[in-house]
């Protein structure tokens, strides 16, 4: 079986996490806060909507700005995270939060253009 990082994941945003329960999702937020333990963090989107991002271990660096989690939504509506990766300024430009999440709408409200689910070939 294909593991979650093999497999077409939606991109979504906190409003989205309750549609997509036990299934793998892309989430991109700015880190707003790291629990003392390092194994569990908030995150924002581009709406200003938080959600808890939570590890298997404990981070092993400082995790700050946009990051991209990769993981399983929970029943609780946490992401169980599988991987992140931090999402550096590029020469300067920031990351623009509400430019991302108008994208989001615009993927979701064309599923048609925009598919997520790739058929498998045989």
């Amino acid at each position: 079986m294909a593991g979650i990082l093999d497999v077409p994941k939606p991109r979504i945003n906190c409003s989205m996490l309750s549609q997509y329960l036990n299934k793998a999702v892309c989430f991109v937020g700015c880190v707003e806060k790291v629990h003392p333990t390092g194994k569990t963090f908030s995150v924002s989107d581009g709406e200003g909507k938080s959600a808890t991002v939570e590890l298997n271990e404990p981070l092993e660096e400082e995790l700050s700005g946009i990051v991209e989690v990769i993981g399983m939504v929970s029943n609780r509506g946490a992401i169980m995270a599988t991987t992140y990766n931090m999402l550096r300024d590029e020469k300067g430009i920031p990351f623009d939060m509400e430019l991302y999440n108008e994208a989001l709408k615009v993927i979701h409200d064309f599923p048609q253009h925009y598919p997520f689910e790739v058929a498998a070939s045989g």
